[in-house]
């Protein structure tokens, strides 16, 4: 069951969740709404939802009676996980809810819009994404600018901070300097700490 909340209060939509599972419905949506025909977007207040979320611990969507989609796809970052909204063949065509409707065109951009919102939310990751090892080249790391000998101890004139980003992160720089190195190393070489005793 999917139930909308327009004008409905807190108190009044925790009453409907009641009567509903009082009833034996087992599985239950409901769906932050403003009844408004067309309703402006800042009447929407998106926090909402996620509210409703912590509140009712029910999948929670949007009913959506503005003009556009950006109300519709931005819930989705919000956790909305159902969007409601009018569809028509023809806006012009006077039916009571053409006006404000989604034509086909409209629809099939709800549809791609709120999809890529889905994906983007993805899971919480600090991690370096796939898209990104190519331009890995682009920032800086320790590298090696002079010929250094076995056990000779490394010193500022021996590393710098440059382009590709394939050595260690420049934050490593205080762990190398005073560091003997364990092998010989030619100018050029990428920085790693397995290089140093």
């Amino acid at each position: 069951m999917i139930i909308s909340t327009g004008m409905a209060d807190a108190e009044e939509i925790q009453e409907a969740i009641d009567a509903a599972h009082e009833g034996g419905c087992k599985e239950l949506a409901i769906l932050h709404c403003v009844s408004g025909y067309p309703a402006p977007a800042e009447d929407y207040n998106l926090r909402t939802v996620a509210d409703m979320q912590q509140r009712f611990s029910l999948p929670i969507g949007l009913s959506d009676h503005t003009l556009d989609n950006t109300t519709a796809i931005t819930s989705v970052a919000l956790g909305a996980c159902i969007i409601e909204k009018h569809v028509t063949l023809d806006r012009n065509g006077g039916g009571p809810d053409d006006s404000f409707s989604l034509e086909a065109e409209e629809l099939t951009a709800l549809c791609k819009g709120a999809k890529i919102a889905w994906q983007a939310l993805g899971k919480v990751d600090y991690g370096r994404k796939s898209s990104e090892e190519a331009n890995v080249k682009f920032r800086r790391s320790l590298y090696f600018v002079k010929d250094i000998e076995a056990g000779e101890v490394i010193t500022t004139e021996h590393v710098k901070s440059i382009r590709p980003g394939y050595g260690l992160a420049p934050k490593y720089l205080a762990e190398l300097i005073g560091k003997p190195v364990k092998k010989a190393v030619s100018s050029g070489k990428a920085t790693s700490l397995d290089l140093i005793v």
